[in-house]
């Protein structure tokens, strides 16, 4: 039938509905009389006149799929609804075919509505037989979903599907509407897009995916049946129960014969369909970060959940956020890199095993773009606390007697990156870092030197009580970690044997305030409320005395990035979890580009760079390193030019180590997260210790990259 003709007799049939339905006397030969006057009673006060032509369409819910940086591995998924609109050139034609079959076998030929069957129907129903019949077209029940997913109060969700002649007389009047502004194929495949199909398959896609793990261009004629089959009653014939299978082949059997009697298959075709033994898959989409695609992915998954909760881009409040993420339809391509993050993984659980209380915590993030491609940590991402009795006890004695079970081996704090009450750890010597680009930037150059004693009396005023003050004064007395005087050093050897009386009074010469700026701008977070107030208050900063020993808390991905940040040549990017966002259009969101600023110049990152060399046991063409390392084996274990530096804290409860290349900065961190007071002593360079983690995750990283040197640090804050 033409497009005009079509119209032409859809008008036609608008005003005979109307008249029906409205009361209006009409003789209709293709209604009974007692469907004429049954349908008027039964309406009331709404008419048919009366309703708005268009009917607005929300678009349904899509699922947001989450990759690799490879742009193809799966990471996880997110979702409200499984559904992925899909065009229905994508759809096998044996599904459309079926679909027709089972569903509305006039479908092509009529305008939306079959007057014959609302007849048929509504006399069959009236009759009292034991059979109901709906007469519900392709189109009424696309419409009945669509105006169910429109809805935006639960009561017009009922109103949509409720058995009222109101319903149907909506669905009649939009029906005939949308078959005038659509092509046939252009309702079929939003019918097949919008259909639920049991076991949490939303639309032809999810439904192929779920039962036969194939997407619906794939499917066979005896799966399409099935499917076909399905849309009437998907938890009656759910083929992955006992009593729903047997439904389901009998009606995958009905929809193949009407396939015969609508001409799409023959006899002998369906026959065969039929005797197919049908292999149905029990595969439920997994949802969510604790379903990655790989177990040691789950942190980075959640890294990646928070960061797009805290983007006012995506919604003015967290549920907006959520529910955009969870039925906007994106596709995510994240920056965590496969070979880093495996490798990462490895290496944490090698040192220590799920099972410990200790956690070796290592993130990975890639200088110049802030893009994070590692999060690694020996845990199982998965509830903690009273609902799940399989965790460890506590490790702090105090809440072990009363019965409290530790966050180990199964988690969800985020342990690498902070927030929800985790505040960081101390990192240490790392923190050295900083002083030294606070004494570059005031021209202090790497050549200078300070004869370091075993002890050294600062101006730093403390509590007379610690037991780093100098005896009978409130003056803190830092030693270093041998108990032995350093000796004339310079920044370079300072820098790789970790001299505590060398970085104290080099802090005290450039002002503390200052150091604690450098850590700032290269995105330490001062997440301790007293902290915070120190780091924001220039006179407090300055009688930070330890601050340059690492008493901060920080995480491994802040140092991380605090180290990128140098070997980006001081350009400061903020830290993310993606690289690109498309939408369900194709487009692209912005929000994925890197966020970068210039915070350190140039030079003074080339330099400070140059003095972290040294502790790992690299050494570029000016720097003299002197004869000992923190850690000599991390350039053998690497094999490229490399920089970094160790960490621990009084009492040995915290480890921590830096390493970085030019295209990877990975930072970790040792330590029990239950109880930072831990008697347990962290260490560094024994098999269990942190450093292995940090060097081996990045070596796996850089597996098959080039090999590029650090750009030479400039001669004035060298000599």
């Amino acid at each position: 039938m033409s497009k005009r003709a079509r119209n032409g007799f859809t008008n036609a049939a608008s005003l005979l509905i109307c008249g029906l339905l409205a009361g209006v006397v009409v003789a209709a030969s293709t209604f009974p009389a007692v469907a004429v006057s049954g349908l008027a009673a039964k309406v009331g006060a709404e008419t048919f006149g009366a309703l708005p032509e268009e009917l607005a369409v929300a678009r349904a819910p899509q699922i947001s799929y989450l990759l690799a940086s490879d742009g193809r591995t799966p990471l996880a998924t997110m979702y409200d609804e499984n559904r992925r609109d899909v065009k229905l050139a994508d759809v096998a034609p044996v599904m459309r075919q079926a679909i027709v079959a089972a569903e509305d076998h006039d479908f092509y030929r009529h305008n939306g509505v079959d007057l014959n069957g609302v007849a048929r129907a509504f006399v069959n129903n009236q009759a009292g037989s034991s059979g109901r019949q709906g007469a519900s077209t392709l189109t009424m029940q696309y419409v009945r979903l669509a105006i169910a997913y429109s809805a935006t109060h639960p009561a017009d969700v009922v109103a949509a599907t409720e058995d009222t002649s109101a319903r149907k007389l909506r669905e009649m009047r939009y029906a005939l509407q949308i078959d005038k502004e659509l092509s046939k194929d252009e309702i079929l495949e939003r019918y097949l897009n919008i259909a639920s199909f049991g076991n949490g398959a939303y639309g032809i896609y999810a439904a192929s995916q779920v039962y036969f793990g194939k997407p619906p261009s794939k499917l066979k004629l005896e799966e399409a049946a099935m499917l076909a089959g399905m849309v009437k009653a998907p938890s009656q014939n759910d083929p992955t129960t006992r009593s729903g299978r047997t439904l389901a082949l009998d009606r995958r059997d009905y929809v193949l014969q009407n396939m015969v009697t609508t001409g799409a298959i023959d006899q002998r075709q369906a026959d065969a369909a039929k005797a197919t033994r049908l292999v149905v898959r029990d595969k439920r989409t997994p949802n969510g970060c604790v379903a990655t695609n790989k177990k040691g992915w789950g942190f980075f998954c959640d890294y990646f959940y928070r960061w797009w909760m805290a983007q006012e881009t995506f919604g003015p409040t967290t549920y907006d956020r959520e529910r955009r993420l969870k039925s906007g339809g994106y596709t995510i391509v994240t920056t965590l890199d496969p070979q880093a993050q495996d490798g990462a993984d490895r290496a944490v659980r090698k040192a220590k095993p799920v099972t410990a209380k200790e956690a070796a915590m290592v993130a990975a993030v890639e200088p110049g773009t802030g893009r994070v491609r590692a999060l690694a940590v020996n845990r199982v991402f998965r509830p903690d606390g009273p609902g799940n009795p399989t965790n460890g006890p506590h490790s702090d004695p105090k809440q072990r007697v009363k019965g409290a079970r530790g966050t180990y081996p199964d988690t969800m704090n985020p342990l690498l990156t902070g927030g929800d009450g985790i505040t960081g750890y101390q990192a240490g010597s790392t923190f050295k870092i900083f002083t030294v680009v606070a004494a570059l930037e005031k021209g202090i150059p790497l050549s200078h030197t300070i004869d370091a004693p075993q002890r050294f009396r600062s101006e730093y005023v403390i509590d007379r009580a610690s037991p780093t003050a100098c005896p009978g004064t409130n003056l803190y007395c830092p030693t270093n970690s041998d108990r032995k005087a350093g000796g004339v050093l310079t920044m370079w050897s300072a820098f790789a044997r970790s001299t505590n009386t060398y970085f104290v009074p080099l802090q005290q010469q450039v002002g503390a305030e200052n150091v604690v700026d450098v850590a700032k701008r290269l995105g330490i977070g001062f997440r301790v409320d007293r902290e915070a107030g120190w780091a924001d208050d220039p006179q407090a900063a300055h009688d930070w005395g330890a601050f340059t020993l690492g008493v901060s808390a920080t995480t491994p991905l802040e140092l991380a990035n605090a180290y990128a940040t140098l070997a980006a040549d001081g350009t400061y990017c903020v830290p993310t979890p993606v690289q690109e966002i498309r939408g369900a259009d194709g487009g692209t969101l912005d929000v994925a580009a890197p966020r970068c600023e210039k915070r350190v110049s140039t030079g003074v990152a080339r330099a400070a760079i140059d003095v972290a060399r040294c502790p790992v046991g690299d050494d570029s063409a000016t720097s003299r390193c002197g004869t000992s390392r923190t850690a000599p084996q991390v350039k053998a274990a690497v094999d490229a030019p490399v920089a970094g530096k160790t960490g621990t804290t009084d009492g040995d409860n915290y480890a921590s180590m830096v390493a970085m290349t030019r295209q990877y900065a990975v930072a970790g961190i040792l330590t029990d997260p239950d109880w930072p007071q831990t008697t347990v002593k962290m260490g560094h360079n024994q098999r269990d210790g942190i450093n292995p983690p940090v060097y081996q995750s990045l070596a796996a990283a850089m597996q098959g990259k080039p090999r590029i040197d650090f750009a030479p640090a400039p001669t004035e804050l060298t000599s």
